[in-house]
């Protein structure tokens, strides 16, 4: 397979089709829980969470249309919050719009998929050395907390709550470093790759392995270790990127790349 193919996540659920086609499929549902949303003081930003949790978890697939009479009934809204909320994930990178097409899930190529791992893994390193440096105890022991919910759920092998929790981590770790434009550039690319971060522990092993390196992540911060965490930080996304590579091809949609 070429590096640059298109990825798709996993066997995509029927879901409704374009207004041209005139049938109404419906995606099943995945999960109760979600990432925590994130503030959402208007109707076409509250429209923009819920679909962005839906895309997550794997309802909308990348390259799946998104059909706005199907979307409307499913969310209760009329077209122009919708076509607002749009606009808003497609700022994004989380969707693509397209002049007489619609909105399209965006599909990356591995080639994509590897670099956004990369640059993510740059971005949450750098949070972590000045989060160790300029954390509150307050926010040290929030951090402590979510992982020991996280573990809880992680017993029960509830992924959905699991991965609320997750994101919740991570983006606590993010705003610990207490440096707004870095906080926006985690922010923004971070939202491209949600949904791979969630496919990548499909393999229970690969789910233990991240489970253990969270509770490294929380002792590292605690010490106030910012070489240890971000080393942590650069090999957890590493082994994310590929655990999601190989959940995609085992799902007969493509290979990961060799080497």
């Amino acid at each position: 397979m070429s590096s640059d193919s298109t990825l798709a996540l996993g066997p995509r659920p029927h879901f409704a089709p374009s207004d041209d086609a005139g049938e109404h499929g419906a995606p099943p549902a995945r999960g109760t829980a979600s990432p925590a949303p994130r503030a959402a003081a208007t109707l076409p930003a509250t429209v923009a969470v819920s679909l962005r949790e839906r895309i997550v978890q794997g309802q909308f697939p990348p390259g799946a249309r998104l059909n706005e009479r199907y979307l409307c009934e499913l969310l209760g809204v009329s077209r122009t919050p919708l076509r607002e909320a749009f606009r808003l994930l497609a700022a994004e990178g989380l969707i693509e719009l397209e002049p007489k097409r619609g909105a399209q899930v965006v599909a990356m190529s591995e080639t994509r998929i590897r670099e956004a791992f990369e640059v993510i893994g740059g971005l949450e390193a750098m949070s972590s050395r000045f989060a160790c440096e300029r954390a509150t105890d307050a926010e040290i022991a929030e951090i402590r907390a979510l992982t020991f919910e996280m573990q809880a759920s992680h017993a029960r092998r509830d992924l959905p709550t699991y991965y609320r929790l997750n994101h919740a981590i991570h983006e606590c770790l993010s705003k610990a470093a207490h440096n707004t434009l870095l906080n926006q550039l985690y922010d923004t690319q971070n939202a491209r790759i949600q949904h791979l971060r969630f496919a990548s522990n499909e393999d229970p092993a690969k789910w233990d392995q991240a489970m253990r390196e969270h509770v490294e992540m929380a002792d590292a911060l605690g010490a106030r270790d910012g070489e240890r965490l971000a080393g942590i930080l650069r090999g957890h996304l590493q082994r994310k990127c590929d655990a999601a590579l190989r959940a995609l091809a085992s799902h007969g949609v493509a290979a990961p790349e060799s080497g």
